[in-house]
């Protein structure tokens, strides 16, 4: 299945205060494995950007004014998350800010399927900090390239921690890049796997030996 983990960036909190999109990126999975299709780019939201989102993301009114308008691109972002499932976190503002930016220019709101990553932490860990920088440092994802809020650099984290938080058990995945020789998957695909412990047949026989003494006590 085609995944899209997706992230923006915005000049302030609320659409309803007339705050507007500055980023958008998104990476695109593949049955969990990432491909080298994305999307991302840089918008001139047409408004100033608040001083607290300029201290999150950096981007400065003057930096973004000679980029393009959401109107410009709008139809390429469709087309790169349509039909696929989109991995957010705190979906909810995200999607906010995208469907308020397609009503502007007159199309419709998206109907993807979604995944929150946010609702998924909260179910998963009651009560303890869901923010990406603590999921990242319980699964042990290094996020030392996080130094401001960067949509694709939040995407690759959130990739990451999505297939941990979709597992079900509690242990981390190990994120390795690796070659392989199967046909179906290419030189650059990233693997997620776990490390699967196999007992030897030693342990096998001394298994079977403890419980044929065991159910013979036990007249089994």
């Amino acid at each position: 299945m085609k995944e899209i983990v997706l992230d923006t960036e915005t000049t302030g909190i609320s659409v309803k205060d007339g705050h507007r999109i500055v980023e958008i990126g998104c990476i695109e999975l593949d049955n969990l494995i990432l491909t080298k299709k994305n999307f991302h780019c840089y918008l001139n939201p047409e408004r100033k950007v608040s001083e607290k989102a300029l201290e999150v993301h950096g981007y400065t009114d003057e930096f973004l004014s000679s980029k393009k308008k959401f109107s410009e691109i709008a139809d390429q972002f469709l087309s790169f998350i349509e039909k696929k499932r989109l991995i957010i976190h705190n979906a909810e503002f995200d999607l906010s800010h995208i469907n308020n930016e397609l009503k502007l220019i007159g199309k419709r709101k998206i109907d993807n399927e979604v995944i929150d990553t946010l609702a998924l932490a909260r179910d998963k860990f009651p009560g303890s900090s869901i923010s990406l920088d603590s999921l990242c440092k319980r699964y042990r994802i290094d996020n030392s390239k996080r130094v401001q809020h960067t949509a694709l650099v939040d995407c690759d984290l959130l990739a990451k921690v999505y297939i941990n938080l979709i597992d079900q058990k509690e242990p981390t995945l190990n994120f390795q890049e690796q070659q392989t020789k199967k046909k179906d998957i290419k030189d650059h695909e990233f693997l997620y796997f776990k490390k699967i412990i196999l007992p030897s047949e030693n342990e096998i026989k001394s298994h079977k030996n403890y419980l044929k003494t065991n159910l013979k006590k036990n007249n089994f």
